[in-house]
């Protein structure tokens, strides 16, 4: 063991990363006791944990009692994760996809509280996913790879503004924790990473809209972000539509606010 860091168990080193789940274990105890440090759990919270993994981060949060579901899709960990928890009769493990996660199915009646160390090739549409089920979630605290945290972050007119930008800001507030070094994981991922806390805005930004509605117009006005407006969204509205909801026809998409968005989709002609 090296100062700093941890080694589950000797079982747990036989339970190689598969990359094809995109695993990169994360064992440094500083950044795990920070993650945890994060929730800023108290009792009534019902914990998700997505992709556990070896259980590095589970073996400290299972510390505090809380109900704990951990969401594993890699069929190897999911019987060594039972019988690493045997004895702790408040966690629930689910062999799941995490992109097919309802979380209606756990506890209907309570908002969770998720954590996770995503795997870099399912966080974008994992947080795309759980966008509709926002009613149902109390916080979020997710390390992700940080040019995606550095997109999330973003703000309007900048190059890491997206479409992912768009779509988690009219919902989440979104605030960039830390960042953490690849010698942190086992094996080590080629790039940096950083933990990012979300919380669910108590109402969306900008008017009320269809979701699915929203979703269709920011995806189109992304897939040819140097375009214009007036061209991109050709298809889908008129440029006096555009007008009407106070933008100009000539702005590229990047520039535009998720207030902007909401108010585009709430003009957007019905579809028979």
């Amino acid at each position: 063991m090296r100062s700093g860091y941890q080694v589950v168990s000797e079982k747990a080193g036989l339970l190689r990363p598969r990359k094809r789940f995109g695993q990169h274990f994360l064992y440094d105890v500083g950044a795990i006791q920070r993650i945890v440090d994060s929730l800023a759990l108290s009792t009534n919270d019902v914990l998700v944990e997505i992709g556990p993994g070896r259980g590095a981060l589970t073996d400290q949060l299972v510390r505090w009692s809380n109900p704990l579901h951990l969401i594993e899709i890699d069929r190897d960990l999911v019987p060594y994760l039972s019988s690493r928890y045997k004895d702790h009769v408040h966690v629930v493990i689910h062999e799941r996809d995490a992109l097919q996660l309802t979380l209606d199915d756990i506890r209907p009646d309570q908002r969770k509280v998720l954590v996770g160390n995503l795997p870099y090739n399912i966080s974008t549409p994992l947080l795309i996913h759980l966008l509709s089920q926002h009613e149902q979630i109390e916080r979020m605290i997710f390390m992700v790879q940080k040019e995606v945290g550095e997109r999330l972050a973003a703000q309007p007119g900048t190059k890491n503004y997206g479409r992912l930008t768009v779509m988690m800001t009219r919902l989440f507030e979104t605030t960039s924790l830390f960042d953490v070094g690849p010698e942190a994981f086992n094996p080590p991922p080629k790039v940096w990473s950083s933990v990012l806390a979300f919380r669910p805005r108590p109402t969306p930004l900008g008017p009320e809209v269809n979701e699915q509605d929203f979703e269709a117009l920011v995806r189109q006005a992304f897939a040819q972000r140097r375009k214009t407006l007036r061209n991109t969204l050709k298809e889908r509205c008129s440029e006096a539509v555009i007008r009407e909801a106070g933008i100009d026809p000539g702005a590229r998409p990047e520039t535009l606010s998720p207030e902007d968005f909401a108010r585009l989709c709430a003009l957007l002609p019905k579809e028979d």
